[in-house]
């Protein structure tokens, strides 16, 4: 296998952290492609619900993902996603189909599927992968691991504005009691626990702007290469 570990940027961290629009940004700036894994687990939950597949179980998973006909493709926005020969980019971005990602997600049948996948799409050119266990996980060879944080409030205001500026029903309270919700059962999984790799870059964005967000990851990543 070829060596992409200079060729792979990782942007791990928690839900509502800003991952999708920093690595969509980041992405743009290196002219690398935009590979958004948090799509892939949602679009995955989204199937499991619509076929009453339960989250819990590895044979009936096991049967999901056999049948597993999933795109991830550029858009305007957000990734756009099309499951089954449809466009289901707006269904997975509630706060539902989060909560259902991470059921799935800690299940080692999907993630051993979906990490593979994931690898596959990083033969292909250089991507920036987003994610909750990219630099620990799926690409641990990466030289350039970033840890994005902010506090629960922070993200849950983020996320129900962005809900909101979409058209779709949000509640602050209720997001963020999902938000602390999902942390803890991310972090707390025995499978691929969101963490930090010990390499990583972490970056508190709760009192940073976007721009100011990207400028320190554009530059941390400019020095690394420097000093190579």
């Amino acid at each position: 296998m070829a060596d992409t570990s200079s060729n792979i940027i990782t942007i791990d961290g928690p839900a509502g952290s800003g991952k999708s629009t920093i690595s969509r940004a980041l992405a743009g700036h290196f002219e690398y492609a935009y590979l958004d894994t948090g799509a892939m687990y949602r679009a995955v939950g989204l199937k499991a619900s619509l076929t009453k597949t339960a989250p819990d179980s590895d044979e009936e998973l096991a049967l999901l993902l056999d049948n597993l006909d999933l795109q991830i493709l550029p858009g305007d926005e957000d990734s756009k996603v099309i499951l089954d020969q449809k466009d289901i980019s707006l269904e997975i971005r509630s706060a539902e189909m989060g909560m259902m990602a991470s059921k799935v997600s800690a299940r080692p049948i999907v993630r051993k599927k979906l990490t593979e996948l994931q690898q596959q799409m990083a033969q292909k050119g250089s991507v920036v992968a987003e994610g909750r266990d990219m630099g620990t996980v799926v690409f641990p060879q990466a030289k350039f691991k970033f840890y994005l944080d902010a506090t629960p409030e922070e993200r849950a205001r983020r996320r129900t504005e962005q809900l909101r500026e979409k058209g779709m029903a949000a509640d602050y309270e209720d997001i963020l009691s999902q938000i602390k919700q999902r942390d803890h059962d991310d972090s707390s999984r025995a499978l691929a626990p969101l963490m930090p790799a010990q390499d990583a870059t972490i970056v508190d964005s709760s009192n940073m702007t976007i721009n100011e967000v990207i400028h320190f990851i554009a530059e941390k990543i400019k020095t690394i290469q420097h000093n190579r």
